[in-house]
């Protein structure tokens, strides 16, 4: 008798833990198609765009709905260009064994869905921005979708210049934010984001392609690393952004947008990050190269924070 009873319960938590599974799985195909980590990011380099826009003497000041506002429509519109990025590359993702596991290449979500999402999702995002924020936010928005996805992209299967196309790209997101705070974009204070963002990809970006060179080969995807076999031609580009980067700071301060202090101080994060390059490039080994990678990766939150506690 209590095993009659049991049954049924039993049947009931087995189809409740079925659904959780598919939903959980759902969730994370979603946060893969939308590149959730990566629009995270670019929300945040967005977001101190605005923060340092609105510590200008001349702007509106700070505002938390038009925040809020600029924080939806940015990652709307960052969700978007992820979905068609995937759209454009599912071949290619298809080939590579670190993406071969995406929704679209497994095919666990159809394409026509995903082509309705991405549409939906970037013009919501532009269109929020125009309407809640300001013309100027909703069109860096636009500009960065479009340099995205039909100057970046393209370009990935032709050309090598297709890191500086992207850089460009990601170097906008910050803009959306400063025009959103009343920035002006011919400024020294927009010109020094959008480098830092500029900058900061390349030896991000050079590091990872070197790592995964075969990969990137087998996608058909044309990159400065590819047979750079022993990693001269990526260490000496490496070498040279890194330093670059690290000799940003003195355009900020020179200009008046940052106040004294923020050289040394920028100019020291940087250094660690031209001296790991500096090491990659004498031993040419993968570790030094993941380890440069990495540098990257906590060189861009600190030095955000730094500019903008510097920020006249």
């Amino acid at each position: 008798m209590a095993e009659t009873i049991d049954k049924p319960e039993a049947t009931a938590a087995t189809a409740t833990a079925a659904a959780g599974g598919r939903l959980a799985h759902f969730q994370r195909d979603l946060m893969a198609l939308t590149k959730f980590r990566l629009s995270i990011l670019v929300l945040v380099t967005a977001l101190c765009g605005y923060f340092a826009a609105v510590k200008s003497p001349d702007a509106a000041g700070f505002d938390w709905t038009r925040l809020i506002d600029l924080g939806v429509g940015t990652l709307l519109a960052a969700f978007g260009s992820a979905v068609f990025n995937q759209l454009m590359e599912v071949d290619a993702d298809a080939r590579m064994r670190r993406t071969a596991g995406r929704p679209l290449p497994a095919r666990r979500i159809p394409a026509g869905m995903a082509f309705a999402f991405g549409w939906v999702l970037s013009a919501f995002g532009v269109i929020h921005l125009g309407m809640r924020v300001n013309a100027t936010a909703a069109f860096v928005a636009g500009a960065t979708l479009l340099s995205y996805l039909f100057v970046y992209t393209p370009m990935k299967r032709r050309t090598g210049l297709n890191t500086l196309a992207g850089a460009v790209a990601g170097a906008l997101p910050p803009l959306i934010g400063w025009a959103g705070g009343g920035g002006g974009l011919l400024t020294w204070g927009a010109a020094f984001l959008f480098l830092l963002l500029f900058l900061w990809q390349l030896p991000h970006f050079v590091a990872i392609n070197w790592m995964y060179r075969e990969e990137y080969e087998r996608g058909g995807f044309v990159m400065w690393s590819n047979g750079d076999v022993s990693g001269a031609r990526t260490a000496r580009l490496a070498l040279g952004f890194s330093l670059l980067v690290a000799l940003l700071p003195v355009l900020p301060v020179v200009t008046g947008v940052a106040r004294a202090w923020f050289l040394p101080a920028g100019a020291a994060v940087g250094g660690v990050m031209a001296w790991l390059a500096w090491k990659f490039f004498k031993t040419r080994r993968r570790t030094d190269a993941r380890g440069l990678f990495f540098c990257t990766l906590l060189y861009l939150p600190v030095i955000l924070v730094l500019a903008l506690m510097a920020w006249r």
